[in-house]
Order: structure tokens, then sequence, then C-alpha cells
């Protein structure tokens, strides 16, 4: 990832319990600076060659490239799909004294 500054992680999780438990853990470890959710999300995808819908809780994860890759190691680890969704997206502009609260709030304790 080339990108050097904050990142939105998207990932879908199958309910709110999970949502909140996944957003304390990543608060507690320093990997993100906010996560916010949207319950109520209803998903249709192909998976195993079937068609498949499901209500899921989106999750927006305000963290840093540089914590990246610990912030999907613990999604793997939290998460009950076998092939989680884990996605990136670079923020190029935005309310830089809230850019910058973000930098401040991602130190991962190591």
């Amino acid at each position: 990832m080339k990108h050097q500054g904050p990142i939105l992680i998207l990932s879908t999780v199958p309910d709110l319990v999970l949502a909140r438990s996944i957003a304390n853990d990543l608060l507690d470890k320093k990997l993100a600076a906010c996560v916010s959710f949207l319950p109520g999300l209803e998903s249709h995808y192909t998976w195993e060659g079937k068609k498949e819908s499901a209500t899921e809780t989106q999750l927006f994860i305000k963290t840093t490239v540089d914590c990246y890759k610990l912030v999907e190691e613990r999604l793997r680890e939290l998460h009950p799909y076998e092939c989680p969704e884990v996605l990136a997206i670079p923020i190029e502009a935005g309310n830089e004294e809230y850019l910058k609260w973000v930098a401040v709030n991602c130190r991962p304790l190591v």
C-alpha cells in the first residue's frame, strides 16, 4: 500500500454484539481511533457457488496505513467468517484536525 496517511477499513460482521467486541478490542490495542457501525445491512453474495444473503453490521474502522496489517490480523482472529471482508480505502482529504486525531490515537500497543 503506497498511501501513507489515514485509511478507512470496511468489514461486515453478523451482529452488533460482535461489532462492539471488535471495536473495543481495536480501541484497547490502539489499532483504531474510531469504529462506527451500521446495523441492518442486507448483503447478497455468491459463496461456494450458491447465492446467499444475510443481515449484517457494517464496520467503519478509522485507522492508519501503519496499523493496517495488525487490524487485518485481529479481524481474522476475531471474525467468525471463513473469508471476512477487509477492505482498506485511502483517505485522500478531510478535516486536518480530525485526521491528526486519527494518527495520534493509532499507536499500537506492542
